[in-house]
């Protein structure tokens, strides 16, 4: 694989955004329509004690990626009531086409008291082209399990010979270490079925090995079908010190497979790596793949995780 980057093509902070959001494009994601293509992402506000909280975003632009035809003015998804799975944010979304309607698969986080979030797996549909979402219910589709006790975030759904696949992230284990502020989270790549794409079932086996180590983190899963295999693209990091040393923080890996349960992990062959310089220096995350006008194409976030915005790289060979 060889990726040509095409620079950074959307800064948050020079929009305003839907529920007045101004900071973070985090974890694009696309819907492709005719005559242009509109691009999903998390953005974040501050509520009224000044902490984060993250909604869901998107920018429509046109096919060369050279211009935003508009921004999303209203809310996208209503985050979660008092309580629930996603009171605090939306983070990420996938989005998936269903016959005159469209899917999308959030990642809701609430925060907690002994360790700082937890996350579980929702769906919301549109009727709308995607303007809007309304969920099917107040409570996850999938959610911690006996083998997978929280932190089950990060689907990426795709339906391959009728039956929907989807690849997530599940928690090992929280760890608290001397150097770090609050416990530090560990999580791997998994993989599910289902016949109607509500309904899952899982095995809750790691299928990407570490490179790092043990504790190596794994985070959001993009799958494509490209020359006979399946391709992943993923973002990985060391459990801590990854906000203050670089060499800590978020790269993208890479994994083939030709029958979607094995998966053989060839980084070298990944073709992406951080920059020299500039907005994508310190890290690489979030990476989502797509495909567009015979072309294939790699969204992803950069510095500070997204905080400045992201940007796009083209399938070379």
């Amino acid at each position: 694989m060889k990726w040509r980057k095409l620079g950074k093509i959307f800064n948050p902070t020079q929009h305003t955004l839907s529920d007045d959001c101004c900071e973070f494009a985090q974890s694009p994601q696309t819907l492709v329509f005719d005559n242009f293509i509109r691009i999903y992402f998390s953005t974040r506000k501050k509520d009224s004690i000044g902490k984060y909280l993250s909604h869901i975003s998107f920018i429509d632009m046109n096919k060369t990626f050279t211009k935003i035809i508009n921004v999303s003015k209203e809310t996208v998804i209503e985050l979660g009531n008092l309580g629930c799975f996603d009171e605090h944010g939306i983070f990420p979304i996938n989005l998936l086409r269903n016959g005159d309607k469209i899917s999308a698969y959030t990642c809701g986080w609430s925060r907690r008291i002994s360790v700082s979030v937890e996350t579980s797996i929702g769906l919301a549909i549109s009727y709308d082209n995607g303007l809007t979402f309304k969920k099917n219910g107040e409570g996850p589709i999938m959610s911690s399990s006996i083998n997978e006790p929280f932190l089950v975030g990060d689907a990426f759904v795709k339906v391959l010979n009728n039956t929907y696949h989807m690849w997530y992230i599940y928690g090992t284990k929280w760890s608290s270490q001397p150097n770090e502020p609050s416990p530090a989270r560990v999580y791997k790549i998994a993989h599910a079925i289902s016949s109607d794409g509500v309904k899952w079932d899982r095995d809750s086996i790691q299928i990407i090995s570490d490179k790092l180590n043990a504790d190596e983190c794994q985070a959001l899963p993009t799958v494509i079908d490209h020359n006979n295999k399946y391709h992943m693209f993923f973002c990985y990091r060391e459990a801590t010190g990854f906000r203050k040393d670089k060499s800590r923080g978020y790269r993208i890996g890479y994994a083939f497979s030709t029958d979607l349960i094995n998966w053989q992990r060839d980084d070298e062959n990944g073709g992406i790596d951080v920059s020299n310089n500039g907005w994508d220096s310190d890290m690489l995350c979030y990476p989502h793949v797509f495909n567009c006008d015979d072309k294939i194409y790699l969204l992803y976030n950069g510095n500070e995780f997204g905080r400045y915005g992201f940007g796009l790289a083209v399938l070379e060979a």
